[in-house]
């Protein structure tokens, strides 16, 4: 008879390992059965990138793979599309907005990249919020970027399908749903590699797009398109400021949507074949470059090219014909760009849809074995995949098939409004999880030598971004109450600000099923080592210590280029 242990390992490896030949059909079969915790068939060192969380997840994502998803991922419609309603308040409206939000996102990514690189978790914010600010507050926080996610990818399918259209299709658009559905469960399907390899194309694709707009957009201003000269004309007339205060406030919560998902980062940290202390630091430094390039640059070239008044920014924001990008670039009399600009909207949308799935997924599972969420939820695989996640996630997708009805308009709207605010909790989260952290440690007196990756931005950072999250959501309480050009509406009011009843309502209702009354956890009662990705800490110093003498004898050039990237 079999010992217990041999016949796991026997009955977890069969499929893979027996020196008897095993049909395709079998093997691809038996890759969905439930995996015995430590059989995943990932061929890394579990050992050494062990997480605290989900443990048998597949460690595929590669160091290139995750560079571009810090820089490139999650653009999306957010600035290609939606921007162009935002630019109706003015370029300097757009840019001093996306300026406010990239500021306290940057310092966001900073606390992010220290968190994850001590404690390389999946559905790291939920965790987080779990492990250091309060359990209710974990709930409410991992439910409500779970939804956020899963509604995003009906959203996106709809708006691809959209897209086709700038091409006068004669195709039903449900059709083009299907094909983009099919598309994307098939890619995560295929493990994190599928989703890292689809990934790392799109945002290749978006990285020379936008630079090959950006070159364009200059020659445009010097006068090589049909327009003439432009120079700063539309900053005189109709002006930089068209709506004045008010517009500015409602530019940020367009600027946060846009920037909306540049966290997502943090979930690969349990799934990276590189050492997640310090690949995940690196890949999140990418976030500096992705704010000045894709945005700052980019959004500047764009109010010089198009104007405020424009009745051509007036539209859907899914609808590809009022993105600026291609309002600018037809103003220019170029007649073939328009429709390849076009097709990076299209890989945009479809790299958002893709990473919706891993999104909920991800944190779906942590939920699940945090007992937040569904047993059925934390289902993994054979080959490492969160099967019990990416399904639930293609059932809520067969929404996009109500594209179909003549009601789909009020349908995405209320969808839209169920994840509107999400982004600015969960960067508030982040924050206030780090605060809590290094709070933590100086109670016990610990220090910061034992940090693999120390934040740039430090606690004072942390404050900041908590304290601009919060008051964003404030602004746009205001706003939402008193909405641009409009009298005060409930429907718009709850449109505008239901994700935050949303989540207060997960949060309470967790407070009195828990019985929980506390609404901070004792700094005293916070284990800083638990789950963390190196646990030999005098081992790590040591390390750490030779990393920072390799770095003292780097020229001056070398170390500047190192801290940005």
């Amino acid at each position: 008879m079999l010992k217990q242990d041999e016949y796991f390992t026997k009955e977890s490896t069969s499929s893979y390992d027996s020196a008897e030949p095993v049909g395709k059909w079998k093997e691809f079969t038996d890759s969905f059965r439930r995996q015995v915790p430590g059989a995943t068939n990932s061929g890394s060192d579990i050992e050494s990138l062990a997480s605290q969380s989900a443990p048998d997840l597949q460690k595929g994502l590669k160091k290139r793979q995750l560079q571009m998803i810090a820089l490139g991922g999650c653009v999306g419609s957010g600035l290609l599309v939606a921007s162009g309603l935002a630019l109706t308040n003015g370029p300097g409206a757009v840019l001093v907005a996306w300026a406010i939000v990239s500021t306290f996102l940057y310092c966001t990514m900073q606390s992010l990249a220290e968190l994850v690189s001590v404690f390389p978790v999946s559905g790291s914010f939920a965790t987080y919020a779990t492990r250091f600010i309060d359990p209710s507050w974990g709930f409410a926080m991992g439910w409500n970027y779970a939804i956020f996610w899963v509604i995003v990818l009906p959203l996106e399918l709809v708006a691809a399908s959209l897209t086709i259209n700038f091409w006068k299709s004669s195709i039903n658009s449900v059709v083009w749903v299907a094909v983009f559905y099919v598309l994307i469960i098939l890619l995560n399907l295929c493990g994190n590699k599928g989703f890292g390899e689809a990934e790392f194309i799109a945002s290749v694709i978006k990285l020379l797009g936008i630079v090959g707009f950006d070159i364009l957009a200059i020659v445009l201003i010097c006068g090589g398109g049909d327009e003439g000269y432009i120079g700063g004309k539309y900053w005189h007339n109709p002006g930089a400021f068209t709506t004045g205060f008010k517009g500015v406030v409602s530019v940020l919560i367009t600027a946060t949507y846009s920037l909306a998902g540049t966290e997502l980062i943090g979930l690969t940290a349990s799934e990276s074949k590189e050492n997640p202390r310090k690949m995940m630091p690196k890949a999140i430094k990418q976030v500096f470059w992705r704010i000045i390039v894709f945005y700052m640059i980019t959004l500047t070239l764009v109010g010089f090219l198009v104007p405020a008044n424009s009745p051509k920014l007036i539209g859907s924001s899914s609808n590809a014909s009022a993105s600026p990008f291609v309002i600018a670039i037809r103003n220019g009399g170029i007649k073939a760009l328009p429709s390849i600009f076009n097709v990076i909207v299209l890989v945009a949308l479809l790299a958002i849809g893709n990473s919706a799935v891993y999104g909920f997924s991800r944190t779906a599972l942590a939920l699940s074995e945090q007992g937040l969420a569904p047993k059925f939820l934390g289902y993994i695989d054979r080959n490492g995949r969160p099967l019990g996640g990416i399904l639930f996630s293609a059932f809520i997708g067969l929404l996009a098939f109500v594209a179909a009805s003549p009601k789909q308009s009020t349908v995405f709207a209320w969808l839209v409004a169920l994840s509107g605010l999400s982004t600015l909790f969960t960067w508030g989260s982040i924050n206030a999880s780090f605060i809590q952290f290094r709070r933590a440690m100086a109670h016990q007196g610990r220090t910061l030598d034992e940090l693999p990756y120390v934040s740039n931005t430090g606690v004072i950072g942390a404050y900041y971004g908590l304290i601009m999250n919060i008051l964003v959501l404030c602004l746009q309480f205001w706003i939402s109450l008193f909405p641009l050009h409009q009298k005060p509406d409930a429907t718009v009011f709850f449109q505008n600000y239901i994700g935050a009843v949303v989540v207060l309502a997960f949060y309470v209702g967790h407070k009195i099923y828990s019985r929980n009354l506390k609404f901070l956890v004792n700094i005293s009662d916070i284990d800083v080592d638990a789950g963390r990705g190196k646990t030999d800490i005098d081992m790590l110093k040591q390390e750490i210590a030779e990393e920072k003498r390799a770095r003292a004898a780097l020229s001056w050039y070398k170390r500047y280029m190192e801290f940005w990237c």
